[in-house]
């Protein structure tokens, strides 16, 4: 049963994440961030369907993805892409070792933080379902660790299901740009995320919905005119990411 969970869970990330023109929208999203010769971070790679948009944009990729099921797929998926490195490795506030909860069905809902679990099972419909049957140890990382190691990066994608937070800690300077994914339910952690920005550099910030391209504002939004959104429900949004950009 437990293999059967797998494949199906797998199949269900492939038709998702590597469906055909997917890749074109997310180019059109991501060419306003990236260069040709950039250095790009994608923490949370999964079958890394960023991380070749945003090769194909001629950047220069270090995806991490913890998951050996998936980090074998990731490598099967990108191996045409020399410029995309891909390292078996979680990212967090310090070094060292950390539990990894797996979702067999749902490989999207890997996590690291166990409130974050236990907090959207009580609060959002769409996990009261949701089993973490099986863990894993994985090596963790810290995003000061890879800047040292592979140089600061113009964009960083963070997708960690409830681990941005300690993601974020783990930065002591900032990026040019970056995103991090937020749950409803958990609005608090994005509110947090924000406090880790405004520590590192001044930032304005913009949205998307889901697993759409396209942003929510037609103009990016101060961090106060971000804190107000999400304090007040980020207007029943299920899930997105929100985009920073330093201010120079």
């Amino acid at each position: 049963m437990d293999h059967l969970n797998r494949s199906l869970g797998l199949l269900q990330s492939l038709v998702i994440y590597r469906r055909p023109g997917r890749q074109r929208a997310l180019r059109r999203l991501y060419g306003e961030f990236i260069r040709p010769g950039d250095l790009v971070f994608d923490i949370g790679a999964h079958l890394g369907d960023r991380s070749s948009a945003f090769a194909a944009l001629g950047a220069q990729v270090v995806a991490l993805e913890p998951q050996p099921q998936l980090l074998r797929w990731l490598r099967r998926l990108t191996r045409r892409q020399p410029c995309i490195v891909c390292l078996p490795l979680a990212v967090g506030r310090a070094p060292g070792e950390a539990e990894l909860a797996l979702s067999l069905r749902n490989p999207t809902v890997a996590s690291l933080d166990s409130r974050w679990r236990e907090q959207l099972r009580s609060t959002t419909a769409g996990f009261r379902h949701v089993r973490w049957e099986d863990s894993i140890t994985v090596t963790v990382t810290t995003l000061d660790e890879l800047i040292e190691q592979y140089g600061r990066p113009s964009f960083c994608k963070i997708d960690v299901e409830g681990f941005e937070v300690e993601v974020l800690a783990g930065l002591s300077q900032p990026l040019p740009a970056l995103s991090f994914e937020f749950v409803n339910g958990t609005l608090e952690q994005a509110l947090q995320c924000l406090q880790e920005l405004e520590r590192l550099g001044r930032y304005q910030f913009n949205v998307i919905a889901g697993e759409q391209r396209r942003f929510i504002r037609p103009s990016w939004q101060d961090p106060e005119a971000l804190r107000q959104w999400l304090d007040a429900g980020a207007d029943g949004i299920a899930s997105g990411d929100i985009y920073a950009r330093l201010v120079t």
